[in-house]
């Protein structure tokens, strides 16, 4: 079956009514773009006859450049990725949210679930969040393979890299690390029914000098993510993503930042840069990835303990030279 074919029916499947809600990569609609775009250019490959020997294909291609799929193909497919990357965003941290609840929240649920199965419910969206990120990842990459292919140019690879530049390549999102975090975290690693469906996440080597989160999504999508800071190089601890994507410990972005740890990663001064990739501007977004505390805290108690011990006695110690300095300031020695 064409892949066509196939996402044709995953929209029409059983998720129908979870992907109401949800922007989705419009595939018919851009192999059309680029359809019309083929024919146009084997009716001047026709009208033109002959290629002198010295030319290649890829310089005969007077449509590397079209107009028509430039203003079409392009800018219809960057808004779709942005709203699909905004509406995975935002589902996801609603369902962690309910999962993590507190306080009043927490025993609303409680209560809720003496009449309807809460947590079944919250399992059954992170799979179908999994679903349909990786389908409209491999749509994406199906049709920008297909667009370099008809245009014989690379124009769909270097389109990869601006969607890497503005942060919403579906697939590296930290939100996906959230997610694998809390498919852990529900034991769902052990179920084999949800193996099959949901695909499997395995994160065994937390205590080891590289630790990482293996993710086999559906179909046959590999991916892995480094769980290492770049700042201390041990495993992160209460980590945050920063708005670039990349992954620190608190305490770590907060030194890198310039900010003490009591006052938070938020707020880090407007020019603060990353540490790794040296943009400016990422801490004011910064993620706060629970599900992946939550998980070091299950998985390696003894190595979250000595790093809890150690962040809270940094803390004290900021904070008291902190109040020292703003006495010493308000009473003048």
């Amino acid at each position: 079956m064409k892949f066509g074919e196939t996402f044709t029916e995953y929209l029409h499947g059983e998720e129908e009514w979870f992907l109401e809600k949800c922007r989705n990569v419009e595939y018919k609609k851009l192999k059309k773009v680029l359809k019309k775009c083929k024919t146009c250019n084997s009716t001047r490959s026709n009208e033109e006859h002959i290629i002198p020997p010295a030319t290649s294909l890829s310089d005969s291609c007077q449509c590397q450049s079209c107009p028509w799929c430039d203003e079409m193909f392009f800018e219809e497919l960057m808004k779709e990725v942005s709203d699909i990357a905004g509406c995975f965003r935002s589902r996801v941290r609603h369902l962690l949210h309910l999962h993590v609840a507190t306080g009043m929240q927490r025993y609303m649920m409680s209560l809720r679930r003496c009449f309807t199965d809460e947590k079944q419910t919250l399992l059954q969206e992170g799979q179908f969040l999994i679903q349909y990120i990786t389908m409209n990842a491999i749509a994406i990459r199906k049709i920008l393979k297909k667009y370099d292919k008809v245009h014989s140019s690379v124009n769909g690879k270097k389109f990869k890299l601006k969607m890497r530049a503005e942060r919403i390549e579906l697939l590296h999102s930290p939100w996906l690390i959230e997610l694998g975090a809390f498919y852990i975290n529900s034991g769902l690693d052990k179920v084999g029914n949800f193996k099959n469906s949901f695909g499997s996440v395995s994160c065994d080597y937390l205590n080891d000098d590289q630790p990482m989160m293996q993710l086999m999504l559906p179909n046959s999508i590999e991916l892995e993510f480094d769980l290492t800071c770049a700042i201390c190089l041990e495993t992160v601890f209460n980590p945050y993503a920063l708005k670039c994507g990349h992954i620190f410990c608190k305490a770590c972005a907060c030194s890198a930042a310039s900010v003490m740890i009591f006052q938070g990663i938020k707020a880090a001064p407007k020019n603060s840069k990353c540490p790794i990739c040296r943009e400016v501007g990422v801490y004011a977004e910064a993620v706060h990835m629970i599900e992946l505390h939550l998980l070091l805290k299950i998985r390696s108690k003894e190595y979250w303990k000595e790093r809890m011990i150690g962040e809270r006695s940094e803390m004290v110690k900021q904070s008291k030279m902190f109040w020292n300095e703003q006495t010493k300031h308000m009473i003048g020695y």
